[in-house]
């Protein structure tokens, strides 16, 4: 099921054309990471879907009915997570969850129960009568998160979660996130930390100047940007004519040994694998072979960086 659907989206202010054309699909079950630099169009993208904003042209569709201002009813069933922290500081930390919780509707029993769940959840339970203004960061940024769940949505919007925060709250703050996700909520995630996205985000879509540049899984971008194969190869015992052997190979741009691992690079159309195999199996037993990609930030700095050459080439 399409969870979201945007449609050939476009928002103009004034003569700024923030969102061009961009289309994305989110489906049920993912953790979607949108990744783009600062003035990508990111946020007025996040508050078109969530009806905040109205837009020029295109389509909107949120469980397979169509968003616009005057949705309450799908509204209800979306979660936000802001990038400024949206919280009363002089009201206690569960006066702050009864609030966000009564705009929900919520109320008796239920309010409670949600409550002491989405504390729990966030690893707050022993500060709900701590006022606001005397947590740290990081506990600011997890009570955000618990007032954005306390009515279960079935999709939930993060707008760069973790700004600003320490290592364990953002450890914290990941894992309630693949939590949530295996509970059950389809979650959109943006961030300006590439090792997030890379971490827990199912499927990524990389956006620049309001438009989406590409859109895949991690595995899929990674092999859009990477020519060559890089094997790392671990022996029971290195020989150098093993070496000499691999640098003979057609294809075989690179060979690295340090102590008994041997690192290939080697391109993808060109090197035969089973030669490779061969080579280091004749000299000496093979212990491990892997295949490693370019991580996400190398592929994101590739692709953004081409992006921007190209505009920079048209003008």
């Amino acid at each position: 099921m399409d969870v979201v659907k945007v449609e050939n989206l476009v928002k103009r202010y004034k003569d700024t054309l923030a969102l061009d054309n961009l289309s994305l699909t989110v489906k049920e079950g993912e953790i979607f990471g949108i990744l783009g630099p600062n003035g990508a169009g990111k946020t007025t993208l996040i508050n078109c879907i969530l009806g905040l904003l109205p837009y020029d042209s295109g389509k909107i569709t949120i469980f397979d009915r169509a968003m616009d201002i005057n949705r309450a009813n799908l509204k209800s069933q979306i979660g936000l997570v802001p990038q400024d922290i949206a919280l009363y500081s002089n009201l206690t930390v569960q006066e702050n969850l009864t609030f966000f919780g009564s705009l929900y509707n919520l109320k008796g029993n239920i309010l409670k129960e949600r409550i002491d769940w989405a504390l729990e959840f966030v690893m707050l339970s022993d500060m709900r009568n701590v006022r606001v203004k005397n947590l740290s960061g990081g506990m600011k940024r997890r009570l955000n998160i618990a007032c954005s769940i306390l009515h279960k949505p079935r999709l939930l919007i993060m707008d760069e979660p973790t700004v600003g925060i320490d290592a364990n709250s953002r450890r914290l703050i990941l894992d309630s996130v693949k939590k949530l996700n295996k509970e059950g909520t389809t979650i959109i995630y943006t961030s300006h930390y590439i090792e997030e996205v890379e971490e827990i985000c199912s499927f990524i879509s990389i956006i620049n100047r309001g438009r989406v540049l590409v859109s895949g899984t991690k595995e899929k971008l990674q092999d859009m940007v990477s020519e060559d194969n890089l094997i790392v190869i671990k022996v029971e015992e290195l020989f150098w004519n093993v070496v000499d052997k691999l640098k003979s190979i057609r294809g075989v741009k690179e060979v690295l040994t340090k102590d008994r691992q041997i690192t290939i690079t080697a391109g993808k159309r060109e090197a035969d694998i089973k030669d490779i195999v061969n080579a280091v199996s004749e000299g000496s037993r093979i212990i491990s072979m892997e295949f490693k990609k370019p991580t996400l930030e190398m592929v994101y700095l590739t692709i953004v960086g081409n992006n921007i050459k190209e505009e920079g080439d048209e003008k």
